[in-house]
C-alpha cells in the first residue's frame, strides 16, 4: 500500500464515527493533535485531510442528480487521472459519492481509493476492486509473538509484580512483531501514544510490506493471575483485514454473552439470563442445572450471579482473563458453556476473531461506568444500547489469531522449564477455514540468549 494511503488510513481509524461524518465541524485544534498522535503523524497531516474531505464533500454536493459520464469527469477533475481506475472501480465510486450521507470520502490521486463509512473503512488499489487482504495464515507467525510474551512474562509468575510483567511482555511481542511480513496498524493496544511507549494504539507494526492488518493486542490476558501466580493467564493477538476491527474508542467496558457452536444464534443479550440459559439447555441436550456458566469475579455481577442460580445452572467464578473464558466456551474439554457479564471491550474484540474461527457466537453491548463514561459514549458517537454481534466486532472472516499459555489454566498449558530448555503450547486459529491447531513447542534457553531478543 502507499505510503500515503497508510498515513491517511491511519487517521480515519483515530477518529470517532462522529468525527468521520463531519470533521471540519466536529474536530477541533486539540483533537486534532491526539489524533495525529495516535495515527502517528504530524498535526499537519489531520488538517489536510479534513480540506480534502470538504473539497470532495462540495463536488459530491454539485454531482448530485448528474449522470455516471458527468460525475467521472469531475472526479477526474479533482485531480485523478483515468488511468487510476478500472471501469469497475469507477463505478464503484461513483455510487459512494452518490450516496446521500457519505463520510470521509477521498481519492488520493494515482493511488489509491479510500472510503470510510460510521464503521468500516474500505480501500480499492488502482485497476482492481479488490479489497488488500492477507493470503497466508498470519497466525502460524503471530504465534511467535504470544510465544515471546510468554515466555518473557513466566520469569514474573508469583512476583506480585502486575506492571514489570506486561511490561516483559510487552517487549517481547514488539520485539518479535517487527519480523512478521505485514503492514500492520494496532487497533487495540496498551493505551494511546503518550499512556504506553510500545504496542500503542494507532501504532504501526510489522515490516511495512503487505498484507494491510488491523491488530489487537493483549501481552498479558490476565496480569493479575500472573503477578499472583495463580492459572490461566495468556498472551493473545488477534489480526484482520485493515478496516475491519470495531474500535471502541474511550469505550474500556462491555456487557457479552459467548457461547460455543451449538450455541450459535440461539442466546440473545437482550433477554433474561434464564430465558438464555433454558434455550442453551434445549440447543445441548442438557438439563439447565448441567449448564456451567462462567462469571468474572466482580461485585458489579452479583445481579447476574443471583439470577443464575436462580436458573438452577452451576457458576464457575474466575478472578480475570475473559478471552480465555469467551474460548472456553468453544472448547469441550474445558466444561463451560456460557460466558456471562461485563468486561474488557478489547477483549471483546480479540475474543470475536477467535470465536469466528471456532464457529462460537458472542454479543456484546457497550458499558457505561458512570455518568462521565455516558457523556463520552455520546461524544464518540456509540450507542449504548447497540447490540454488538460477530460481524460487528470483526467485519471480516479473512481473520487471525493467536495465543500461549503464561501459567497453566483450562484452556492451555503454561511455560514449563526444564533443564536447557522451556516448552511453550499455543493455540492458533483462522476464520476463512476454521482452522484451531494446538502448537507444543519446545525452546532452547541456550540459543535464545544468543539472540538479539528480550531477556528470556
Amino acid at each position: 500500500m502507499p505510503a500515503g494511503c497508510r498515513a491517511r488510513t491511519g487517521i480515519i481509524d483515530s477518529m470517532t464515527p462522529v468525527e468521520r461524518e463531519n470533521p471540519s465541524k466536529v474536530i477541533d485544534q486539540s483533537r486534532r493533535r491526539q489524533i495525529a498522535a495516535r495515527a502517528g503523524v504530524e498535526p499537519h497531516a489531520v488538517n489536510d485531510l479534513v480540506k480534502q474531505f470538504d473539497a470532495m464533500a462540495q463536488m459530491m454536493t454539485q454531482m448530485a442528480g448528474k449522470g455516471m459520464r458527468e460525475r467521472m469527469k469531475m472526479v477526474r477533475g479533482f485531480g485523478c487521472g483515468p488511468s487510476s481506475f478500472s471501469p469497475e472501480t469507477g463505478r464503484r465510486g461513483a455510487l459512494v459519492l452518490g450516496h446521500q450521507a457519505p463520510s470521509l470520502v477521498f481519492w488520493a490521486p494515482l493511488s489509491c481509493v479510500i472510503f470510510r463509512s460510521a464503521d468500516k473503512l474500505t480501500m480499492l488499489t488502482p485497476m482492481t476492486n479488490e479489497r488488500l487482504r492477507p493470503e497466508r495464515n498470519l497466525a502460524l507467525e503471530l504465534v511467535r509473538t504470544t510465544e515471546a510474551a510468554a515466555i518473557a512474562a513466566a520469569r514474573w509468575v508469583g512476583r506480585g509484580d502486575k506492571i514489570g510483567g506486561d511490561q516483559a511482555a510487552v517487549d517481547a511481542m514488539r520485539s518479535v512483531l517487527d519480523g512478521v511480513q505485514m503492514d500492520g496498524v494496532v487497533v487495540i493496544g496498551e493505551g494511546e501514544k503518550d499512556e504506553a511507549p510500545m504496542l500503542y494504539n494507532g501504532e504501526h507494526v510489522g515490516n511495512g510490506e503487505p498484507p494491510a492488518t488491523d491488530i489487537a493486542v493483549d501481552p498479558i490476558d490476565g496480569t493479575t493471575l500472573t503477578a499472583l501466580g495463580r492459572g490461566g493467564a495468556i498472551a493473545v493477538i488477534a489480526a484482520a483485514e485493515r478496516g475491519s476491527m470495531f474500535n471502541p474508542g474511550s469505550m474500556v467496558y462491555m456487557e457479552k454473552i459467548a457461547v460455543g457452536p451449538e450455541g450459535a444464534g440461539i442466546c440473545d443479550i437482550r433477554l433474561p439470563v434464564g430465558r438464555n440459559l433454558t434455550a442453551l439447555a434445549k440447543a445441548k441436550g442438557k438439563a439447565v442445572s448441567d449448564l456451567t456458566c462462567m462469571v468474572l469475579d466482580r461485585p458489579r455481577h452479583s445481579t447476574l450471579v443471583q439470577e443464575i442460580r436462580d436458573a438452577g445452572a452451576r457458576i464457575l467464578s474466575i478472578p480475570d482473563g475473559d478471552v480465555a473464558g469467551a474460548i472456553a466456551t468453544c472448547w469441550p474439554e474445558s466444561g463451560v458453556d456460557i460466558l456471562f457479564g461485563i468486561g474488557g471491550t478489547p477483549e471483546g474484540v480479540i475474543a470475536a476473531c477467535a470465536l469466528k474461527a471456532m464457529g462460537g457466537d458472542l454479543q456484546g453491548r457497550l458499558w457505561a461506568r458512570n455518568d462521565a463514561d455516558r457523556a463520552l459514549a455520546e461524544e464518540e458517537g456509540f450507542d449504548l444500547e447497540q447490540i454488538l454481534g460477530l460481524d460487528d466486532l470483526v467485519t471480516t472472516d479473512n481473520c487471525f489469531f493467536a495465543a500461549t499459555g503464561i501459567t497453566t489454566g483450562d484452556l492451555l498449558k503454561g511455560v514449563a522449564y526444564e533443564k536447557g530448555a522451556l516448552t511453550t503450547e499455543s493455540l492458533v486459529m483462522r476464520g476463512t477455514t476454521g482452522t484451531v491447531r494446538l502448537i507444543e513447542a519446545r525452546h532452547s534457553l541456550e540459543k535464545l540468549q544468543h539472540m538479539d531478543a528480550p531477556d528470556f
